[in-house]
């Protein structure tokens, strides 16, 4: 009997030192995890955001900078002085330009995501990543080194992907901006403005991250004074989301 009670006791102590370890590496694992995540997360926030305003910068050169005139998207109306009276957009143009613009940059961010990357628009933008990693969605690699906050140790270690997932709709929008410009002159700019919200996706871990650009895609000099009207306001939206 004594024998019994001694061998349940030593099977007791066991269990309580295996579970004891269990826990202990459990809440030791948490601990590091809340410690090294925000340096991966920073690191891949700027790798997420590197690689989306590439697809941004050509989804605009493609369809608006290198196709639109400034007339089709401003209309300047003079007064018979010859001074500019109003400056507005030309919404139905305007529409249309930044229609084809957000599904563009919409169409490749979800390509890639599925790993489509023969569908993307411009195969140019993808030549500094590599192909088989886009092909499984996998926009690059964390180094697990870049916790030391050390150059010569940030490619050291096993290595963690980053993916990302596009959330909702892309939103753009137009803005312009009016100034003196020498003498008696108006500069115009017009800029698209866009907001895409994305979740970077490493193992165990997600965050969505917001975002935004500013993108020049006109300039036009107007002889004559700024006008105390312009465009409705300082900033004209006009929002964007593709069905």
């Amino acid at each position: 009997m004594k024998k019994i009670k001694l061998r349940k006791k030593s099977i007791n102590i066991v269990f309580l030192i295996v579970i004891s370890v269990i826990t202990s590496s459990l809440l030791l694992i948490n601990s590091i995890g809340k410690k090294i995540t925000p340096a991966f997360f920073k690191y891949a926030e700027v790798e997420t955001k590197k690689f989306s305003n590439t697809i941004i910068n050509d989804a605009i050169a493609e369809t608006i900078t290198t196709k639109a005139k400034p007339e089709e998207i401003f209309e300047v109306v003079m007064d018979s002085s010859g001074d500019v009276k109003s400056i507005d957009f030309n919404t139905i143009n305007i529409n249309k330009y930044l229609t084809k613009a957000t599904r563009y940059i919409q169409n490749d961010l979800k390509n890639i995501e599925k790993g489509n990357i023969k569908k993307v628009n411009n195969k140019n933008i993808l030549k500094n990543y590599d192909e088989n990693n886009l092909k499984k969605g996998i926009i690059t690699f964390i180094s697990t080194g870049v916790i030391h906050n050390n150059p010569i140790l940030a490619n050291l270690g096993p290595k963690i992907p980053i993916k990302t997932n596009l959330v909702g709709d892309v939103i753009s929008y137009i803005s312009a901006e009016v100034d003196d410009y020498g003498i008696n002159n108006s500069l115009i700019k017009i800029f698209v403005n866009l907001k895409v919200t994305q979740t970077i996706i490493l193992p165990f871990y997600d965050k969505n991250i917001d975002m935004e650009a500013k993108i020049p895609i006109a300039i036009k000099l107007v002889a004559g004074k700024i006008p105390e009207y312009y465009i409705g306001t300082k900033e004209s939206k006009q929002i964007i989301i593709p069905n």
